[in-house]
């Protein structure tokens, strides 16, 4: 089974907790074939993971996999100045193989994710667990006005998404996301997950509701959090700064996450105090709530 995972360096920080919760969870990891797109990466970056399958007794195969993100992507709207989230979209071009499950670096895995075998797409390119409908999603706007979407579409988070790489060959997938994008570049308020939505029209296959189960910064643990793919949803997450105290999922995160791997990945660097700026008005959201539960204002 295909497993991959799309990242930047900044990504990092969380993708330990992610492998390590998959492969412990997984009924026989040597069925599984993990592929790492790599946006960015330095060498010691690469040779970290490897040693952390080894660590983990991981008997399946990895393959690494480089690209420009900037080169593929640039002409797009980023997120946080950053175009790596569209990898995603060219996996069928790299990735060997009929299917494949994508992950966030975001996530714990406590499902065994070999019951995916043999899943049963229905004609559909994806499958992805239904969030939401159009009505109430932030490219509302855009699904609306520039697609025609009614407002009952069905919507999906793109955090967990399994793929029908033959189909999406076959139907030429590509061509169609990539029309979309030059398009309308600049008004993918959702990026991938904008054109993964688009390229569906609600239609899409339905993993069960446990695959990506979001545990929302400030929210106590979800129900079912211990036979799901919990999805560390919004910002900060745990590992953020100032994400130990504000996210309840922080002990969670943590204990998937080794000390080594801390130490070098949650230092201060000049990228994460970039994105510490970014979600600067999320921190100070929660930060605030936070202020008024504990001191009883109002």
């Amino acid at each position: 089974m295909n497993i991959v995972f799309n990242i930047n360096p900044l990504g990092l920080e969380g993708l330990e907790a992610t492998v390590s919760s998959l492969i412990r969870s997984c009924s026989d990891p040597a069925k599984l074939t993990i592929w790492f797109l790599c946006a960015d990466f330095r060498s010691d970056n690469k040779g970290d993971i490897v040693r952390l399958l080894s660590e983990e007794n991981f008997k399946g195969r990895s393959e690494f996999i480089d690209y420009n993100s900037h080169e593929l992507f640039g002409h797009l709207r980023p997120l946080y100045g950053d175009w790596s989230t569209y990898g995603k979209l060219v996996i069928a071009n790299y990735v060997d193989g009929d299917t494949a499950l994508y992950l966030d670096s975001d996530l714990i895995v406590i499902v065994d994710i070999l019951t995916l075998l043999n899943f049963e797409f229905h004609g559909a390119v994806l499958a992805a667990v239904c969030g939401s409908t159009i009505e109430h999603v932030l490219d509302k706007t855009f699904f609306i006005q520039r697609l025609n979407s009614p407002l009952n579409q069905k919507y999906f988070n793109a955090g967990v998404v399994l793929f029908d790489l033959k189909r999406w060959r076959e139907t030429n997938v590509d061509e169609y996301w990539a029309t979309l994008a030059n398009k309308y570049p600049a008004e993918l308020v959702s990026h991938d997950q904008t054109l993964l939505n688009a390229i569906c029209g609600g239609n899409f296959a339905h993993l069960p509701f446990n695959f990506n189960n979001p545990w929302y910064p400030g929210s106590k643990a979800p129900e079912n959090s211990t036979n799901s793919i919990i999805h560390f949803v919004g910002s900060p997450k745990p590992w953020d700064v100032l994400g130990s105290i504000i996210h309840k999922g922080y002990p969670t995160w943590s204990s998937y996450t080794t000390g080594a791997w801390k130490n070098k990945y949650s230092q201060l660097s000049i990228d994460k105090l970039r994105r510490s700026w970014k979600i600067r008005k999320s921190i100070a959201r929660h930060l605030k709530s936070i202020i008024i539960t504990s001191f009883g204002l109002h």
